[in-house]
């Protein structure tokens, strides 16, 4: 998996306790994927990531299903060997334990919604 960095740590309830554009809670970095955690619980996660151009997470697993909910730009999407588009305003379910990869063919932001259950 690419490495991924973490911007600002954590997002404080004070930052999100009035209305935000999730775009502009996080920036994009040259050549670099980004993330941004906005939740944080036992029960599951919300965190927000940016990708440059051609930046993508290698083909992993995880535990738990995923929403992935572009905000930004266009991605490319593999689940199981099969590969998909997704731009803004377009989302994509990852089911738990099955292959997944992403790469951004433009500058993307999405938001991974991860329910532990």
């Amino acid at each position: 998996m690419k490495n991924v960095k973490q911007d600002k740590g954590k997002t404080s309830k004070q930052e999100l306790d009035h209305p935000v554009r999730l775009a502009d809670l996080i920036e994009y970095h040259a050549g670099s994927v980004v993330s941004r955690t906005i939740i944080d619980r036992q029960t599951g996660t919300v965190t927000l990531f940016s990708f440059d151009k051609d930046e993508g997470l290698s083909e992993h697993t995880a535990p738990f299903d995923a929403l992935v909910f572009v905000v930004d730009g266009e991605a490319e999407v593999t689940l199981a060997g099969k590969s998909s588009k997704v731009k803004t305003g377009e989302m994509i379910v990852m089911p738990a334990h099955k292959p997944h990869a992403l790469r951004a063919i433009e500058r993307f932001k999405m938001l991974l919604i991860m329910i532990h259950s």
